[in-house]
């Protein structure tokens, strides 16, 4: 039986404020934050170790 003094009963509009947040800022921030760290990542790779994408001249 949970108490009321209990500080994991997180309240209905804090529960919808976090999805919300989670929705807007976090899930797309973290995309943009995977997608251009894949494209360093690739970025890097090619200009020491594997050089530009193509037949070899």
């Amino acid at each position: 039986m949970p108490h009321d003094t209990d500080p994991a009963v997180i309240s209905k509009p804090d529960e919808t404020r976090l999805f919300v947040f989670l929705l807007v800022f976090l899930f797309p921030l973290l995309s943009v934050v995977i997608v251009a760290g894949y494209g360093f990542i690739v970025w890097i790779s090619q200009l020491v170790v594997f050089g530009p994408p193509g037949p070899p001249s």
